[in-house]
C-alpha cells in the first residue's frame, strides 16, 4: 500500500483549551480509519486540518502529488430549490476534468448510488437520501481520500446498513469520525483514538473495535502498573534528596536532574491515567415501585397525517423489562412514546397506566432546553443547590459530575455543543424519580465514554424502559426483547436485532419483487392497450370513471369521519363493521384508479416504459 497522507507533530489549540498536540497520522491506499475519542478532543478540527480546510498551530503534513480530498460535514444541507443533478453540479469546480463534462460527471456518481430522478427536490429526500446525495457530491470530484463526520447521525437503520456497504465495497482511502461502535466494528480496519490518555495524544490499533479495546485494555493496564513502578522510584528520588549535608556532598548534577525527569514523568503518566475517568456519572432514580403491571396497552391504533402508523397493539410494561423500539424513520416510534406518556390519545384501542405512575421522557428535539437559558439555569432552575435522591448538591459540584466546569456555568444553552446539551437533558432526567423511563435518541452526540455510561445505569434501572436508538451496540446490549414498526402499520415482536433486521431484509426483497411484476404488467397492459382503441362498453365505462372515482371518494371521506367519532371504540361491532368499510372503500378507490389508467391509455393510443 502507498502512502497518501502523512502528519507529524500537529497541534491545535484555542485562547482557553488545547484540544491536541503532537499528533501524528497517516493514510494509505485501501485504509478504512475509523477517528474516535471523547467530545472536545478535536476530532472534527483534525479532520478539517487534514483536508487543508484549517491550518495548525504546529507540525506538518505531507500530501502525495495531485492527492484529491473530499470532506463531508456532520450536516447534510442543501439549497431549498436544489435538486439532486444541481447539488452535485455545485459540488464541482469547472475544468476539474476535462475529459468527462460535469453533467456526465454528477448523472455518473448519482447513479452509483442508486438515484433515478436527477431532478426531485432535495427537500422532499429522507435523511438516508440526503446523506447519498452528500457522498455523490463527494465521489463526483472523483477523491482519492473521502473523510467523513459522523455519517451515521440521524439515519435509519437501513440508512445506516446502506452506509456501511458502501464503505466495505469502496476502494477509496476513508478516515471516519464516529460514536457508532458496531459502524466501527463493521467496517474500519484501523482504529485511532484521539485523547488526552495516550502519549502523543493517539492511540492506533490495526483490526476492528473489538480488537481496538483488547489493545488499548492492554495499554492502558501496563500504563497504570508503569505509573506504580515510577512512582516507586520518585520516592526513592524524594528521599535520597531529603538526606543530609553527607548526602548533599556526594550528589552529582545528573542524578539530581534525572530525579526530576522522574518527577516531571509521573505527573504526565497520571494524568494520561486519570483521563479515561473523566466520564459523564449516570444513575437514573426509580421510584421503587412494587406493582407488577406498570402499564397496559390494549388493540392501540394510530394514524397520523393520514398514513395509519400501527394497529391493534398490545403491550404490557413491567419492572425490568427493556424494549427496543426499531423500525425506519417515520414509522410510528416517536408517536409510540407520546401515547405511553399520555401526550397523544389512541386513535383506538385502551391505555392504562398505574396508579400515580411515574413516566420520565428523553426527547431526540430537546424541546425542554431554553436557548437563551445560561448552563447553570438550565441545571438548576432555583437557588444554586439541587435535590437528588433526597440530598442537596451543589450546581457546581452536580455540574462537574457532567463534565461542565464551573467557569462555563455561566454559558448560555445554545452555545452549548449537541453532546453537552444531550449531558443537559440527561442531568435533568437524573432528577426525577420514574418507575418508567422513555428514552427517544439518547445517543446523538454523546462520546463513546459517555455512552458506556449510560449503557451501564440503564442497565442498572430496576423499571421499565423503552429505547429508540440507531446505535445498534447499545441496543444489543440493553435490550431484552423488540417491537419492529414495518411502516406499512404492522408491528412485530421480536427476540433479538438480528430477527427484525432479517424480518425487514425479506419484506423489502419482496416488495422490489412485487414492484417488478407490477411494473411488467403495466407495460405489457400499456403495450396491449397501443394495439386497439376503446370498444363501446368501454368507452362508456371511460367515460362515467370520473364520476365514480369522485362517489368512491366521498364515501371513503365519510367512513374515515366515522372512524375518528370518539364514540366509535365503544362499540366493538360497529367499530369492527366501520373499519372493514373503510378498508373496502379505500380499496375501490384503488381499483378505480388503476383501471382509468388502463382506459385511458388505450384511449389516448399510448405505450409508454
Amino acid at each position: 500500500m502507498s502512502t497518501l497522507l502523512s502528519a507529524r507533530n500537529l497541534g491545535k489549540s484555542f485562547p482557553a483549551n488545547t484540544l491536541f498536540e503532537d499528533v501524528a497520522i497517516h493514510v494509505e491506499s485501501g485504509d478504512r480509519i475509523g477517528l474516535i475519542g471523547p467530545n472536545g478532543a478535536g476530532k472534527t478540527t483534525l479532520m478539517k486540518i487534514l483536508t487543508g480546510l484549517e491550518e495548525p498551530d504546529e507540525g506538518e503534513i505531507t500530501r502525495r502529488r495531485g492527492l484529491k480530498m473530499a470532506y463531508l460535514k456532520q450536516d447534510d444541507l442543501f439549497p431549498d430549490d436544489a435538486t439532486p443533478m444541481s447539488a452535485v453540479l455545485a459540488s464541482l469546480e469547472p475544468g476539474e476534468d476535462d475529459r468527462v463534462d460535469m453533467d456526465t460527471q454528477a448523472a455518473i456518481a448519482l447513479s452509483k448510488l442508486g438515484f433515478e430522478h436527477l431532478d426531485r427536490a432535495v427537500a422532499t429526500l429522507s435523511g438516508g437520501w440526503r446523506k447519498r446525495l452528500s457522498l455523490a457530491c463527494a465521489l463526483a470530484q472523483d477523491p482519492d481520500v473521502l473523510l467523513l463526520d459522523e455519517p451515521t447521525n440521524h439515519l435509519d437503520l437501513e440508512g445506516v446498513l446502506w452506509l456501511e456497504q458502501f464503505v466495505q465495497q469502496s476502494a477509496m482511502a476513508m478516515l471516519f469520525v464516529t460514536h457508532d461502535r458496531m459502524f466501527l466494528e463493521n467496517t474500519a480496519n484501523r482504529i485511532i483514538e484521539l485523547s488526552p490518555a495516550y502519549p502523543g495524544g493517539t492511540f492506533k490499533a490495526e483490526g476492528d473495535y473489538s480488537e481496538f479495546l483488547r489493545r488499548k485494555d492492554a495499554f492502558l493496564e501496563a500504563q497504570a502498573t508503569a505509573q506504580s513502578a515510577l512512582a516507586n522510584k520518585v520516592r526513592r528520588d524524594t528521599a535520597w534528596l531529603r538526606q543530609g549535608i553527607q548526602g548533599r556532598q556526594t550528589r552529582n548534577k545528573t542524578q539530581v536532574t534525572a530525579a526530576a525527569d522522574r518527577r516531571e514523568e509521573l505527573k504526565q503518566t497520571r494524568t494520561r491515567n486519570e483521563a479515561p475517568t473523566k466520564t459523564t456519572s449516570i444513575d437514573f432514580q426509580a421510584t421503587q415501585r412494587k406493582t407488577k403491571k406498570l402499564l397496559a396497552m390494549h388493540s392501540v391504533g394510530k394514524a397520523m397525517g393520514g398514513k395509519q402508523l400501527f394497529d391493534s397493539l398490545d403491550l404490557v410494561l413491567t419492572p425490568g423489562q427493556r424494549i427496543g423500539l426499531v423500525g425506519v424513520n417515520g414509522a410510528g416510534k416517536t408517536t409510540l412514546l407520546r401515547l405511553m406518556n399520555g401526550e397523544l390519545e389512541p386513535d383506538t384501542g385502551t391505555i392504562k397506566q398505574a396508579p400515580e405512575l411515574r413516566i420520565v421522557t428523553f426527547s431526540q428535539h430537546r424541546g425542554t432546553l431554553v436557548a437563551t437559558q445560561t448552563l447553570q439555569e438550565a441545571l438548576c432552575p432555583v437557588g444554586d443547590m439541587v435535590d437528588y435522591r433526597g440530598k442537596q448538591v451543589h450546581v457546581t459540584g452536580w455540574a462537574r459530575r457532567f463534565l461542565f466546569e464551573a467557569d462555563q456555568l455561566a454559558t448560555v444553552v445554545s452555545n452549548l455543543s449537541g453532546g453537552e446539551q444531550a449531558r443537559v437533558l440527561i442531568a435533568n432526567l437524573m432528577l426525577e424519580p420514574a418507575d418508567v423511563l422513555l428514552l427517544d435518541e439518547p445517543t446523538n452526540d454523546l462520546d463513546i465514554p459517555s455512552l458506556e455510561v449510560l449503557e451501564q445505569a440503564l442497565l442498572e434501572f430496576p423499571g421499565a424502559l423503552v429505547l429508540i436508538t440507531h446505535d445498534r451496540f447499545m441496543l444489543e446490549r440493553i435490550a431484552t426483547e423488540y417491537i419492529g414498526l414495518d411502516d406499512s402499520g404492522g408491528v412485530r415482536s421480536f427476540q433479538t436485532h438480528q430477527q427484525w433486521v432479517t424480518a425487514r431484509r425479506k419484506a423489502a426483497k419482496a416488495a422490489k419483487q412485487e414492484a417488478g411484476k407490477a411494473r411488467t404488467k403495466t407495460k405489457q397492459a400499456k403495450q396491449g392497450s397501443a394495439e386497439r382503441k376503446l370498444n363501446w362498453n368501454e368507452r362508456k365505462e371511460y367515460d362515467s370513471m370520473e364520476k365514480a372515482i369522485l362517489e368512491a371518494e366521498s364515501e371513503v371521506d365519510r367512513l374515515e369521519a366515522e372512524v375518528a367519532d370518539p364514540t366509535l371504540a365503544e362499540d366493538h361491532v360497529r367499530s369492527k363493521r366501520t373499519y372493514e368499510s373503510l378498508s373496502n372503500a379505500q380499496k375501490q378507490v384503488k381499483d378505480l384508479y388503476a383501471r382509468w389508467v388502463v382506459l385511458d391509455a388505450i384511449a389516448k393510443g399510448q405505450s409508454e416504459d
